[in-house]
């Protein structure tokens, strides 16, 4: 098959090397603002260059693959939509959760999946078995955690919408993926300490959110941008029964203290392309089975709008330091 790629940034690099291996791309079409970066990538994967996103959509193509800026989200989506192609779109849907909705209400019928690239990775798909097989009994606690070890560039935070809305979305999407639940109510705090930019956006450097789902279990998400030992990507979930972890493997960046531990024996995981190498692959190669539609989209619209939701409520607590419901920010947009 024939798959479009826009945007050649750092994750859309990733996805032109990903696809480039799948044994069901025949051939890749790529596209970028930057056309010499377009020209470069056609090079070095054997791809076909398109001048334009609109050129792209009218090659021929038989699924798209949208890894540009956030703010393009949104109008490339429904442009792929309407020329009647199935879109993988990397997270988020839109900036903020009511143009996700806006988007939402145009897609109905379409095969969209959005990279939520968690739900790929074999540790937390055997969390969600465990709890959907009930043997952690009652929920109780869960903790996701997001530390990145260094912020991203000032011009990606300057557009990303805050830390909520960036990095934790990915704690809130696994959260309700791993429970099968819904989120009804949060409470955020956060800290901009840190680069002088985070205050001067009204953002947060290191935050953290309680979540109370809908059949009361709390939910404790913890995220920073400086986490010097590496990138942490961590669940557990704790039941009346049982209790299981998500991310305790010898790349886990943390260091024991106590004596005559030697676990994790490392070396830390420092990004998330290392740490989730393997996801990333599981997660295209999923899309071209939508594609081909042998299968349903993995994450759909909906999923992605239901994390917005919860990202925006988060914002509201942060800056009103208030619990918020979920369902007034929804009513209020």
């Amino acid at each position: 098959m024939r798959i479009g790629l826009i945007g050649l940034g750092r994750i859309g690099a990733l996805h032109a090397e990903t696809l480039s291996g799948l044994p069901a791309v025949t051939q890749l079409v790529v596209t970028d603002a930057v056309p010499a970066v377009t020209e470069r990538t056609a090079r070095k994967y054997g791809a076909e260059p398109a001048p334009t996103a609109a050129a792209l959509l009218t090659s021929g193509v038989d699924g798209v693959v949208i890894a540009a800026a956030t703010d393009a989200h949104p109008q490339l989506i429904l442009a792929a939509v309407e020329a009647g192609l199935p879109v993988f779109c990397e997270k988020p849907v839109a900036r903020h959760a009511a143009a996700a909705e806006e988007v939402l209400r145009h897609c109905a019928g379409a095969r969209v999946q959005v990279g939520y690239n968690r739900r790929f990775d074999p540790g937390f798909l055997a969390a969600r078995a465990a709890v959907a097989s009930g043997e952690l009994g009652r929920l109780h606690t869960v903790r996701s955690t997001t530390m990145d070890p260094a912020p991203p560039p000032a011009a990606y935070l300057a557009g990303s919408g805050g830390i909520f809305r960036d990095c934790a979305v990915h704690d809130f999407d696994i959260v309700r993926y791993v429970t099968g639940r819904e989120v009804t109510e949060v409470y955020a705090t956060g800290s901009a300490r840190g680069d002088d930019l985070f205050a001067q956006l009204g953002d947060a450097a290191t935050a953290a959110a309680i979540l109370t789902l809908d059949d009361d279990t709390l939910a404790v998400v913890s995220n920073t941008r400086y986490n010097g030992r590496g990138y942490d990507v961590r669940l557990e979930v704790h039941g009346s029964a049982d209790s299981i972890a998500v991310g305790l493997e010898d790349g886990l960046p943390l260091r024991s203290v106590e004596p005559g531990v030697t676990f994790p024996a490392g070396p830390p995981h420092t990004f998330f392309m290392d740490r989730f190498a393997a996801a990333y692959r599981r997660e295209l190669a999923a899309f071209t089975e939508v594609v081909a539609g042998t299968r349903e989209s993995p994450c759909t619209v909906a999923d992605a709008v239901e994390a917005a939701w919860i990202a925006e409520a988060c914002t509201v607590s942060l800056r009103e330091h208030r619990p918020v419901r979920v369902s007034d920010v929804r009513g209020a947009a």
